[in-house]
């Protein structure tokens, strides 16, 4: 009695939660996805739950440019299914967009605004990652 079970996930440590406001994406593939962001965006990984049988996790927590930025695989049968992201971006605040840009690219996101001087002052690029995820990267220059 009081024994954890093989399959339970043991305490973790705390871990820190960054930035005022944590996305927490869908994404199918989730692991993958924080691999992903390791070479595009320079996410480090936080905390990750292991998978399960079917190869999904529950939980990752990543550090993305000074931000957490968590996300998990769908889970249809706990009313969670997979469904295309619309209506926002994530906005990377960037020292340098056009380095920013270029890393993503080459790390394998479509190119969707290249870096431009913006009528507001900034400089400002877009991309699509492989995940359906829109990213953007705004050099402050005012």
């Amino acid at each position: 009695m009081g024994e954890a079970l093989e399959t339970e996930r043991p305490a973790a440590a705390a871990v820190e939660v960054k930035g005022g406001v944590a996305p927490y994406l869908m994404v199918d593939g989730a692991i993958k996805a924080a691999e992903f962001y390791g070479r595009a965006f320079g996410a480090t990984t936080a905390d990750i739950y292991p998978p399960d049988e079917q190869g999904r996790t529950m939980h990752v927590h990543l550090y993305v440019n000074g931000s957490s930025i968590m996300m998990s695989d769908p889970y249809p049968e706990h009313g969670c299914p997979w469904e295309a992201p619309q209506g926002f971006s994530l906005c990377v605040m960037s020292g340098d967009c056009d380095a920013d840009f270029k890393r993503a690219v080459d790390a394998g996101c479509q190119a969707m605004m290249e870096p431009a001087d913006m009528f507001y002052g900034d400089r400002y690029a877009q991309v699509r990652d492989p995940f359906g995820y829109v990213w953007g990267f705004n050099q402050v220059r005012r």
